[in-house]
């Protein structure tokens, strides 16, 4: 037998007819408008029926249609509240719900998956949220899952090492992937799974020491951190350059921000941008941006490494595969993005 797709629509459709047959029942033999003709019905299935100066006597006919409308309507009524109890209590309009959460999941794109939101995850996701950045959360524990869902962000209740938990969640179609559970262990399950999936992710995991560290580079993290150390270099760079601190912290607060732009490997599609240099190219003039930073394979290196040219001056040329790290505002690294054009590889693609 083939199951009903919306249990919900009979009954409803059940009460919907008996309304209206009834106000068509009452307009004909009564002659009455359609807005006393509803009145009544409302009325009389409510079981309020009250009557006032304008309230007009029934004729026997009506008598009859009010009679057939108590005990039909009853039975309506009472058999469509019951459905929808029954139907609240098989868990039909938490699957609903599910399925349409599943939606917005296969819509998401360029987002950020956040796999637990403990401690350093709710920081994470407060530092995200503030950069405007899409962000979903995987999680299982009741407690941080219900936080998470107080501040507004997505959740979704899995398990973060399974490959299924990571397709749901889009991992093909995030900007990154940050491990941020409680284990090494965990983490590394994620790292693994992550990498599996989706090759060019950008994967960044948290480690609780250098041994969890190395593994997990080791299972294809792209960075990898650990908040022991991170906040240990922040203390001591405080203690010797609190003004340069102090402004990082400023910067994260200020509509200004930092982001990375990758040059596609293919000349062809770097236009005239290959072999420029940013002094030809008038960067920081024609879109308000300031070119920090220029990764850059070389030559002179083992295949693979590279080499980064803090505060590049104007004789440095563009080329193939290059990284390039900008500051400014929204809209000037929107600006800075559209000048690019072919030439910048799409998040997904950036490597690792």
């Amino acid at each position: 037998m083939r199951r009903t797709r919306h249990p919900w629509r009979r009954p409803l459709l059940a009460l919907v007819a008996i309304v209206n047959l009834a106000a068509l029942a009452y307009r004909t033999t009564e002659g009455w408008d359609w807005g006393n003709a509803y009145w009544m019905v409302v009325i009389t299935l409510s079981t309020m029926g009250f009557s006032d100066a304008n309230t007009k006597t029934l004729s026997g006919s009506g008598r009859v249609i009010t009679t057939l409308l108590i005990v039909g309507g009853l039975v309506v009524v009472q058999l469509t509240i019951q459905g929808f109890l029954a139907l609240n209590e098989s868990g039909y309009f938490r699957l609903l719900s599910e399925q349409r959460f599943r939606r917005r999941l296969q819509r998401m794109h360029n987002h950020v998956i956040l796999c637990g939101y403990g401690r350093i995850g709710r920081e994470i996701a407060e530092q995200l949220t503030r950069e405007g950045v899409q962000l979903l959360v995987v999680e299982t524990d009741p407690e941080s899952r219900d936080a998470a869902e107080e501040r507004g962000l997505p959740v979704l209740n899995a398990d973060a090492t399974l490959d299924e938990t990571l397709l749901d969640a889009g991992i093909h179609n995030c900007r990154a992937l940050v491990a941020a559970l409680t284990s090494n262990a965990a983490n590394l399950y994620v790292v693994l799974s992550a990498r599996g999936l989706a090759p060019g992710c950008r994967l960044i995991a948290r480690a609780e020491s250098d041994e969890g560290e190395r593994k997990l580079r080791q299972a294809g993290a792209s960075q990898v951190v650990s908040p022991y150390v991170a906040g240990g270099r922040t203390m001591a760079a405080t203690a010797l350059r609190p003004l340069a601190v102090n402004f990082m912290e400023l910067l994260s607060g200020s509509d200004c921000e930092v982001d990375e732009f990758q040059l596609s490997d293919d000349p062809a599609l770097l236009g005239d941008l290959n072999g420029s240099t940013l002094a030809e190219l008038e960067l920081r003039r024609r879109t308000g941006a300031l070119v920090l930073a220029v990764r850059t394979a070389d030559p002179l290196l083992n295949r693979g490494e590279s080499r980064l040219i803090a505060n590049p001056g104007g004789d440095v040329r563009l080329g193939p595969g290059q990284l390039l790290v900008v500051l400014g505002s929204q809209p000037q690294l929107a600006s800075f993005a559209k000048l690019l054009g072919t030439a910048l590889v799409d998040v997904a693609e950036m490597p690792r």
